[in-house]
């Protein structure tokens, strides 16, 4: 048992049973615990509540000494706060080597689009994780789930898509299962196939998008390696019909769609997206009223990418926009070697304030509890919740919680509780 007393606050806490995402004014409110406790049995929150129940000067802090006597460990929290983790709903954390030759590239001048178009993006991506073996892609991979992990995340959802062969689709998700197993984050995995047309369907697309329907998903399918199917439904990508036809197919194998949609024109994702009931559509820098309406009325969650809108120099989508029309709203990375070499949340969370006027509450909601529900464990995570798995952070003192995204570049997360242990 782990006990955390003198708590400055508990930030983020829920009652059991909520499941569906927060829209509109619920996303803002931040239910906040001040001068609290925390008690953690085995992988789960037991119980909390404020330090002035546990006793006062005069009865001798009967509760208190018993909790402390009880604890295996003993946590004095003064002037900290204690945040869920964070649960980052939108990665392709398995990958081989670097592009920071690209990050010149764009430096002088060319879009995503040329260097893509000139060999490189993704299918330089491609060609480095083929050379690799399955060894060395854990190993690195396990480097960035160390880092994830340092900086508060506890959940992360891992995409395939730098394979586009069976065999190597195939290995990265295996990778990605691996990271589940040999770290203690709790990991989601996506299929994404349809991430670039490979230079072997170069002329022939369509052949592509048959392989991936009838080669790739049922043997990913069959082996379980994955829960969702996803697809890059863009100009110079995947066409609204490919993204169909492979949607199609994944439900059929019992794939739950995510798209990635609207990242660099209106490329009909959303309205795709809503149409099959896709967990969530991700990036939507081009979005507009249509497509808040559509979400609003869906079950379907917009993940905002922040860190790739940054990377790339784009405009920000108007996350504001969404909330205020009732979308709901995620957080998430993007974490990758092209567009998105960061895999920190709280500058996620400090991007989504500063680059689209978000409130620091809904900010750390849509990067714990929304982010939760992007990836089908918000009955487990996500909040500060009795009964919910123990993934939770403790702060070094701060002012106020606000200071965490205010303060992006300060090392600011100094003890870390992953499925009721220490991560040290």
């Amino acid at each position: 048992m782990i006990f955390i007393k003198n708590i400055k606050a508990l930030v983020g806490v829920r009652e059991g049973g909520e499941t569906s995402p927060l829209r509109g004014a619920d996303l803002g409110n931040l239910n906040v615990l001040e001068n609290a406790w925390i008690v953690l049995t085995g992988d789960r929150i037991a119980d909390y509540g404020e330090m002035d129940e546990l006793g006062n000067e005069e009865d001798g802090w009967d509760q208190l000494l018993a909790l402390e006597n009880q604890a295996d460990r003993v946590i004095d929290a003064t002037g900290r706060f204690v945040f869920p983790s964070w649960c980052d709903s939108h990665t392709h954390l398995v990958y081989a080597g670097s592009r920071e030759r690209e990050f010149m590239d764009k430096i002088r001048g060319l879009s995503y689009q040329e260097i893509a178009r000139r060999g490189g993006g993704i299918l330089n991506s491609v060609e480095l994780l083929h050379n690799t073996s399955e060894d060395e892609l854990v190993r690195q991979a396990k480097e960035r789930a160390d880092e994830i992990i340092r900086f508060g995340t506890g959940a992360v959802e891992i995409k395939s898509g730098y394979g586009l062969t069976l065999e190597d689709e195939v290995k990265m998700l295996r990778v990605a299962r691996r990271i589940a197993e040999e770290t203690p984050l709790t990991v989601k995995t996506t299929f994404l196939g349809a991430h670039a047309v490979p230079v072997r369907y170069r002329e022939d697309r369509d052949g592509y998008v048959n392989e991936i329907i009838n080669e790739m998903i049922p043997v990913i399918a069959s082996e379980g390696l994955a829960e969702y199917v996803d697809a890059f439904c863009e100009q110079g990508f995947f066409t609204v019909e490919d993204t169909d036809r492979i949607f199609n197919a994944g439900l059929k194998y019992g794939l739950v769609p995510k798209v990635h949609a609207n990242q660099m024109s209106f490329s009909g994702g959303v309205q795709l997206g809503v149409k099959y009931g896709a967990r969530s559509v991700d990036h939507l820098e081009f979005t507009g009223p249509e497509e808040y309406a559509l979400l609003a009325a869906s079950d379907t969650i917009a993940t905002l990418l922040p860190g790739a809108t940054f990377f790339l120099e784009m405009d920000f989508p108007n996350a504001k926009a969404m909330i205020d029309a009732g979308v709901a709203v995620a957080l998430a990375t993007n974490y990758n070697p092209g567009s998105c070499p960061c895999g920190d949340m709280r500058f996620m969370a400090s991007l989504a304030c500063l680059k689209m006027k978000l409130t620091p509450e809904q900010a750390i909601q849509a990067a714990t509890f929304n982010g939760a529900c992007a990836m089908d464990v918000i009955e487990d995570l996500g909040s500060i919740t009795a009964g919910k798995r123990a993934n939770l952070f403790i702060t070094k003192p701060m002012p106020s919680y606000e200071f965490l995204p205010y303060a992006f570049t300060t090392p600011l997360v100094d003890t870390i509780i992953l499925n009721g242990q220490l991560y040290e």
